[in-house]
């Protein structure tokens, strides 16, 4: 295992400006990253802003540059980051950095920000190829989510190799499970559902599927899905989460019902989703390193509003950031 850095941030309030080397600079040269969230209150993002912002403050206390970071939260409206996008625009903001809402919207974010000549960062919710193609001022950064489903299955598997019956509650060979997806239209969803879940078929884990919901990332609708299909189908023996909020939901769940039941796995390796592992309440995570993706949002972004070549500036060879990620498992 392998801890990480553990940080918690509340939801952001809209168009709030961040804490740090920033009070009451908008009018003496600071340098002003704009950055849009499609939900403040989403925990793994949450975490991942405050690591940017830190990543700013040691940066200001250390070269004594101005930057100002100011955080909206679009409350999983398109129609309102659009209009919160728009703002950053029209007061002039020298780099955006956005999670999108809907990825099928981030065309005309493009062409707002090149209108605008703003450069553009998209991160955790990545367009398609095209969308990042349509200027050499659009990057992106996140972490490869077929990568993160197949990290995941191998925490499942590790345990089927060294202690089936862990697993195989009912010795009938088969692993029953149950799968809680984030929303329908985020392409992490889709990637961390199918891909888990053949990555254990193709290790030759026999599985079946019993119940599955989808809770968009949220804890409490997945602690009231899973709650419903462990109370009807008693023979699940594992739980696989899109997400740590969600696997959070689940053990919130078990709990509730008073089960000896541990066989949940999330992705995201949030502070309470290791903890939760710590505390043998999930089997695993997978970490995300939020950390890091704060680091390489905050160096791409500074890069870019100063002209720099953010091929030095952030290490890149393209146009596109992953960030590695590792297991965090209590076997």
């Amino acid at each position: 295992m392998k801890p990480g850095k553990l940080l918690a941030l509340g939801a952001a309030a809209l168009l709030l400006a961040l804490a740090g080397c920033r009070e009451d600079r908008q009018e003496d040269g600071a340098l002003r990253i704009g950055v849009a969230v499609y939900k403040g209150e989403d925990t793994y993002l949450s975490n991942m802003t405050q690591a940017m912002q830190e990543s700013v403050d040691l940066w200001c206390a250390e070269t004594g540059e101005r930057i100002q970071i100011s955080l909206s939260d679009a409350q999983e409206s398109q129609n309102t980051q659009n209009e919160q996008i728009d703002r950053f625009l029209s007061l002039g903001y020298d780099v955006l950095c956005v999670n999108l809402v809907d990825r099928t919207d981030a065309a005309r974010v493009v062409d707002k920000a090149r209108e605008a000549g703003v450069p553009l960062v998209f991160f955790n919710r990545e367009p398609v190829q095209e969308d990042i193609d349509a200027w050499d001022q659009v990057y992106y950064v996140g972490s490869d989510a077929r990568q993160s489903a197949q990290l995941q299955a191998q925490i499942v598997l590790d345990l089927w190799e060294s202690d089936p019956d862990a697993l195989d509650r009912n010795g009938d060979g088969v692993l029953q499970y149950m799968m809680l997806e984030g929303e329908s239209r985020h392409q992490d969803a889709v990637i961390r559902t199918e891909v888990s879940v053949q990555t254990l078929r193709e290790a030759g884990v026999p599985l079946e599927r019993v119940e599955s919901g989808i809770a968009n990332w949220d804890r409490n609708q997945a602690a009231a899905l899973a709650e419903s299909a462990l109370v009807q189908h008693p023979e699940i023996e594992l739980i696989l989460c899109n997400n740590d909020d969600m696997a959070l939901g689940a053990a919130d769940a078990v709990a509730r019902l008073g089960l000896d039941f541990a066989n949940i796995v999330g992705i995201d390796g949030t502070p309470q989703g290791v903890e939760a592992v710590d505390q043998g309440r999930l089997l695993g995570t997978v970490v995300m390193d939020y950390p890091a993706h704060g680091e390489a949002l905050f160096r791409l972004a500074r890069a870019l509003a100063l002209g720099e070549d953010p091929m030095e500036a952030a290490g890149l060879t393209e146009r596109t950031i992953r960030i590695p990620m590792y297991i965090y498992s209590s076997r």
